[in-house]
């Protein structure tokens, strides 16, 4: 009888030895003294935190944890046990799940963390500026139980002045100011916002809120994909509206009315900000989408349809040619769209740019533009009259002419800078303004009349 049971417990000791070993070969030098080490994957439902999946040092000074997953394609990421405390880039910027397949047969992975997305990076290698600051490192998020990173950019003179001032919010905020923190380079918006104001263009505050990593698409979309998932959005997008905005308004001279609140965000942040102003069109009043995943689902094209224009909305929209064959199909469907639902097309930007690709310097170049359009003629000042709407930039490519169309005979200002936010020229007119284009270098340039410090209107010149 015992030969009959010698090929069964051999089998049982093969199938018994067919697991994964994952070994973390090296930490940063910035990982706190006896932090403990989690993993977290598609084998454990993403637990960033669980007791079982701490790794240990079996002996060998190697941290280590030996499991047998599913067979199959597997993601996952480091943990200090939660969330808040995710594995980063060297720099601390976000940092793509980690892989492997599983076939049955045994496994070793030999990895290292090279930082945390709390700790940060290397200051000396930061690009924010000093107008950027932490906000919260982990800011509860109560409709979706977990905590995330907010950023600030405030306006140069917030400390010195009594202003209140219009806010932005933004997706993927750990690519906005800092290239030490981003993915793939970052969006530069601290520059840009520090070089419009400086050439006299309304600053506004901008919230960037970090994605969640492991749950950036479930979080950026309230529809589900059946391959990449989804569906979490209505609940990130009422965190913006009813835990985040509220307080942002009570810790900063906010403008809190919907005209003055905007949600912006690229890719799968298009999309959600997008589906943000049609779920809480009384809290955000502008939108700014650029390269958005429209593709994901065409829900997004009902919801805007069936949702329909219930308050003025102000939105822009962008796409490159080189970002995939149905990018810019996809966007100008949304443009249609929106103009069927009732929006006013004076109020609706939709570009598409031939060299436009879906990454973080198209993203920064095109911002300038969109903030511009979103915010050109809006006052920092609760107190200050409406704004002017009979102000006109004109510029005639047949004739070459630039024109500035004035209601009145009274002095102006009209300030050209390039898309950096380095001023070329400020002219002082009274009336009507016509001047060549070959005034100006070539290249975009952008334009703004102002009044007493007042933008009146602004335009963009190729």
């Amino acid at each position: 009888m015992r030969p009959a049971l010698l090929l069964p417990l051999m089998l049982l000791a093969g199938l018994t030895q067919a697991q994964v070993t994952i070994e973390v070969t090296g930490l940063p030098a910035v990982t706190p003294p006896g932090a403990s080490l989690h993993v977290a994957g598609t084998f454990n439902g993403w637990d960033p935190g669980a007791a079982s999946w701490k790794l240990s040092d079996p002996g060998t000074g190697t941290l280590s944890i030996t499991f047998t997953p599913a067979v199959g394609n597997h993601q996952y990421k480091f943990t200090r046990g939660s969330w808040a405390t995710v594995e980063g880039t060297s720099g601390g910027g976000f940092l793509p799940n980690r892989s492997f397949s599983y076939t049955g047969t045994p496994k070793t992975l030999q990895v290292s963390i090279a930082g945390w997305e709390d700790l940060g990076g290397n200051p000396g290698n930061s690009t924010a500026s000093p107008n950027v600051q932490l906000l919260e490192d982990s800011f509860y998020m109560p409709q979706l139980g977990r905590y995330r990173k907010i950023r600030v950019w405030l306006p140069p003179d917030y400390a010195t002045s009594s202003a209140h001032y219009p806010v932005v919010y933004m997706q993927d905020g750990q690519n906005l100011f800092d290239k030490a923190t981003s993915f793939a380079g970052e969006w530069k918006v601290d520059e840009s916002m520090d070089s419009l104001t400086a050439a006299g263009h309304p600053p506004a505050i901008i919230v960037g809120i970090d994605n969640g990593g492991a749950h950036r698409i479930a979080e950026y979309s309230p529809w589900k994909h059946p391959s990449y998932g989804g569906g979490q959005g209505l609940a990130y997008i009422d965190f913006l509206a009813e835990t985040l905005k509220p307080f942002i308004d009570s810790q900063f001279r906010t403008l809190p009315e919907r005209e003055h609140t905007a949600v912006m965000g690229s890719s799968m942040g298009g999309l959600i900000s997008m589906a943000a102003a049609f779920h809480r069109q009384d809290v955000f009043g502008k939108v700014g989408a650029l390269s958005s995943s429209f593709w994901f689902s065409d829900s997004c094209y009902q919801q805007v349809s069936a949702t329909g224009i219930q308050q003025p909305l102000r939105l822009a929209l962008i796409a490159g040619s080189k970002e995939g064959s149905t990018q810019v199909k996809d966007m100008f469907a949304m443009r249609d769209t929106l103009l069927a639902a009732g929006q006013d097309p004076q109020a609706l930007l939709a570009e598409a740019h031939a060299d436009g690709t879906h990454s973080e310097w198209y993203w920064a170049r095109e911002f300038p533009e969109i903030y511009l359009f979103l915010f050109g003629s809006q006052s920092t000042s609760v107190n200050d009259p409406q704004p002017v709407t009979d102000w006109q930039v004109r510029y005639d490519s047949v004739q070459g002419l630039v024109a500035v169309a004035a209601p009145d005979e009274g002095s102006w200002e009209l300030t050209v800078s390039n898309l950096s936010g380095q001023v070329l020229e400020v002219v002082r007119w009274s009336g009507d303004f016509t001047a060549p284009r070959s005034r100006w270098p070539q290249g975009p340039i952008l334009l703004a009349v102002s009044r007493d410090g007042r933008i009146l209107a602004s335009g963009k010149l190729p």
